[in-house]
């Protein structure tokens, strides 16, 4: 259990370095983070958790299988703004992958508007035939299919489009929960699943 993979998102933090636990209505998910390679990212969210910016706020988009989106205050998927009053760029690097329990950056589907809109990937893999598809749809290398393999799913067609900048390191199964909620239409759950509020805190170990 203690034995450290190559890939960064499957090993722990450093003891000292700053995670967060987001306290949700379905319970507590714990978050790592890599600000060596996703600085900007990283310093949006862990100031505008400590400001209390995404306390009460929704998972207003979810998908099973897929993602769980929140950060928007005002609820809609169209709000938020990130700590510098403005859209921020992209960070991408192959260190890092849009694996199940990936925090990214949501966007508009452009370069560089990133804001304070984030998601957490959810699925939890495919039957091989399925991978071999993304492989040749996406032209993703069999290597990299092995790591979303080694990781148990993702969304590996979001890597260059969406920066990853943390993982969950605890609390798998609250997004799995989250992720399972009844949604309507536009993937927005009928019962509001809220972050109450997010505690940014020093990791012992």
């Amino acid at each position: 259990m203690n034995q450290k993979s190559s890939l960064l998102q499957k090993q722990m933090p450093e003891v000292g370095d700053e995670i967060a636990v987001l306290h949700t209505t379905l319970g507590d998910i714990t978050l790592r983070f890599f600000p060596e390679y996703a600085p900007l990212a990283v310093e949006n969210f862990i100031t505008h958790a400590k400001n209390g910016y995404y306390d009460g706020v929704l998972f207003h988009r979810v998908m099973n299988e897929f993602m769980i989106q929140g950060g928007d205050p005002e609820g809609t998927g169209a709000g938020g703004q990130s700590i510098w009053g403005r859209p921020f760029e992209d960070e991408f690097t192959p260190e890092l992958r849009n694996f199940r329990g990936a925090l990214s950056m949501a966007n508009i589907g452009k370069p560089g508007t990133n804001k304070s809109q984030f998601f957490i990937v959810q699925n939890t893999g495919y039957a091989d035939e399925q991978y071999d598809y993304i492989s040749q749809v996406y032209g993703i290398s069999s290597e990299i299919i092995d790591q979303y393999k080694e990781m148990g799913g993702g969304a590996p067609w979001l890597d260059g489009a969406h920066t990853v900048f943390g993982h969950v390191i605890d609390g798998m199964d609250v997004v799995d929960a989250i992720a399972a909620v009844d949604v309507n239409g536009s993937s927005r759950p009928y019962e509001d699943v809220k972050i109450i509020t997010i505690d940014v805190i020093k990791y012992e170990g």
